[in-house]
């Protein structure tokens, strides 16, 4: 089995940083694409960034200009850096993976149980 953990949510003020954080573990061949969901309350989950193996990004439009991903291969990691944060990217964010667990294997999607990140005066 896979599994992701994400680390580093929190309370912040509008205007300030955070850093999330996402390690894969467990039964890995192949990571295809990590990314970032985030849910709001009384919202439906969206896209905040994903990033390919090659490398190339894309993230949703309320977040273009502010937020960065990166990726760390060798640690099957992946981050979010956000900056210029606003109280409506308060939500829960979930990192994701699209990833063969072994050689053969149909690639699939997996989720982390989320992170909290409020904005907030």
């Amino acid at each position: 089995q896979l599994q992701l953990m994400e680390s580093g949510g929190g309370l912040v003020q509008p205007g300030e940083s955070l850093r999330l954080s996402c390690a894969a573990s467990g039964s890995i061949f192949r990571i295809n694409v990590m990314g970032w969901y985030r849910q709001a309350p009384g919202k439906e989950r969206e896209l905040v960034g994903r990033i390919m193996s090659s490398g190339s990004t894309n993230y949703g439009e309320s977040v273009k200009g502010r937020f960065t991903i990166s990726r760390e291969i060798a640690k099957n990691t992946v981050h979010l850096q956000m900056n210029s944060l606003k109280p409506e990217d308060t939500a829960v964010y979930y990192c994701s993976a699209n990833a063969e667990r072994f050689h053969g294997d149909n690639a699939m999607f997996y989720w982390g149980k989320g992170t909290l990140v409020t904005v907030s005066s």
